[in-house]
């Protein structure tokens, strides 16, 4: 017997990569996939390459492995992809203490976020 077959998370023409614990705040992680969102894979891929911020390197790698899945897991054509979602989540936070003045202690909050990339494959224009 055994369980039914979960419904595939995302539509047919499309796919997805998660990272679950990037060691960055959501709100930095924001911005730079905010670079990528909407755009072509390829100019999505390049567009991180040549940013500054430590973070785009990650985001990258899980860009890359999305496109992966697609042309691998779900044989999509991967000249005719594009980023359609990059959202970003909060995950754990690691607590630290810093002594300060006086005997007393300041916290240091240490933030890790998600993130999941969606690609999908662009309709033919006829």
């Amino acid at each position: 017997m055994g369980k039914a077959k979960a419904a595939r998370p995302v539509a047919e023409n499309e796919a997805h990569a998660r990272a679950r614990t990037l060691r960055t705040s959501p709100r930095k992680l924001n911005v730079v996939c905010g670079l990528i969102r909407g755009k072509d894979a390829e100019t999505a891929l390049a567009e991180l390459s040549f940013t500054k911020r430590r973070i785009a390197g990650e985001v990258k790698k899980v860009l890359q492995s999305a496109i992966a899945n697609a042309e691998n897991n779900h044989q999509l054509d991967v000249d005719r992809l594009y980023v359609a979602e990059a959202s970003v989540g909060k995950s754990l936070t690691m607590k630290r203490m810093r002594p300060r003045a006086r005997g007393r202690v300041g916290r240091i909050d240490k933030p890790f976020s998600r993130l999941t990339i969606v690609v999908r494959e662009r309709e033919e224009s006829v």
